[in-house]
């Protein structure tokens, strides 16, 4: 056991007054390194000068564990752009410091995305340092837990159905189905489409998966292996209003394919494939919209108001009651989970002890 709990944070709320103290040094991260072309990945103490430029200093209560997180710590994929670089695309925690006027001493905040965990050090630390820009206020309805148990993935569905939803889709133009659907992105999807009064229809590899996707608000589950992707029609037949993509290639051709007239198909991910092969039909002759959703850059005004929504009419409850938790030190043994995709719905990582 790695005894890296280095960061003392009080906060005296009944007169608001609120103070930093470093009773030691250094702090523990899990730091993402490169040696002669490999990369490894582990636990470290550092000094709070050796944080990126930032100006706001986070005590990080809670980060969450993505695909690209698992893609970044093992090396498996091309995710971080500099070495060394703490991990973790994700963070939630308190301001310790702030040199912007946005932000004070003791409030609760969400960072995720722009260049955090892959270019900036990330979440994967007891304290951490980013710009202003890239932070937002914890909104009501949320605990940083909560937050967590959201981070990227939920910030990907919610904006997802609020650009789908900005195209015209509402349930009774139709049933909607998602991709990927046991996994962070496509579980929250599932729950909040299925909350938002959609008949969802859940796509999954995983044949087991069936009563956790209908205990989401699944009306029916779709086994990959029943769709014969290897003769997808240019204009197949018109079932989907709405459909949510996490797998690219194949799979987004067909649901290309089988929208239905004035449908709106939201591209999240790549985890099958980067190739699209497909035709113009469904867009030219079916009026169907693909949206690319990029969460990673969106402009703050959107992101704050989709964090609003996932805090009030979008909270996923389901999901977020059902994530797992880890201790920070646990972290490096559920990266090869991710890559087997054995991982249903969200893993949190506690980081304060």
């Amino acid at each position: 056991m790695i005894q890296i709990s280095l960061i003392e944070l009080a906060i005296i709320s009944a007169n608001r007054h609120y103070f930093f103290e470093e009773s030691r040094v250094s702090f523990g991260a899990y730091l993402i390194q490169q040696n002669e072309g490999k990369v490894a990945s582990s636990f470290v103490a550092m000094q709070e000068d050796q944080l990126d430029v930032g100006d706001v200093t986070i005590a990080v209560a809670y980060s969450g564990v993505n695909y690209k997180d698992a893609l970044a710590a093992t090396g498996v994929g091309r995710i971080i752009r500099r070495y060394p670089c703490i991990g973790g695309i994700d963070m939630a925690g308190t301001v310790v410091k702030s040199t912007s006027p946005d932000f004070v001493p003791g409030d609760a905040v969400i960072a995720t995305s722009y260049d955090i965990g892959v270019a900036h050090h990330g979440g994967y630390a007891e304290l951490a340092r980013v710009p202003a820009q890239w932070v937002l206020k914890l909104p009501s309805g949320l605990d940083l837990r909560a937050a967590m148990a959201l981070g990227t993935a939920g910030f990907t569905a919610g904006l997802a159905v609020a650009r789908m939803e900005h195209n015209g889709l509402r349930p009774e133009n139709g049933p909607v189905v998602v991709s990927g659907a046991t996994g962070g992105v496509g579980s929250i999807a599932v729950e909040i489409l299925a909350k938002a009064g959609y008949e969802v229809h859940a796509l999954t590899g995983k044949a087991d998966a069936t009563d956790y996707l209908n205990a989401l608000g699944a009306k029916g589950v779709i086994l990959r292996s029943s769709l014969d992707l290897a003769k997808i029609k240019s204009l197949d037949k018109a079932i989907w209003a709405g459909a949510v993509d996490n797998l690219g290639g194949d799979v987004l051709a067909w649901m290309a394919s089988t929208m239905k007239q004035g449908g709106t198909l939201a591209s999240i991910g790549l985890a099958a494939s980067m190739e699209l092969k497909t035709s113009v039909a469904p867009f030219i002759l079916r009026g169907v919209s693909l949206l690319g959703i990029d969460s990673g850059y969106c402009p703050m005004p959107l992101r704050v108001e989709v964090w609003r929504r996932l805090a009030s009419d979008l909270k996923p409850v389901k999901v977020i009651e059902q994530a797992r938790e880890i201790r920070f030190t646990e972290l490096p043994n559920v990266f090869e989970d991710f890559l087997q995709a054995r991982v249903k719905g969200r893993v949190i990582v506690s980081i304060q002890s």
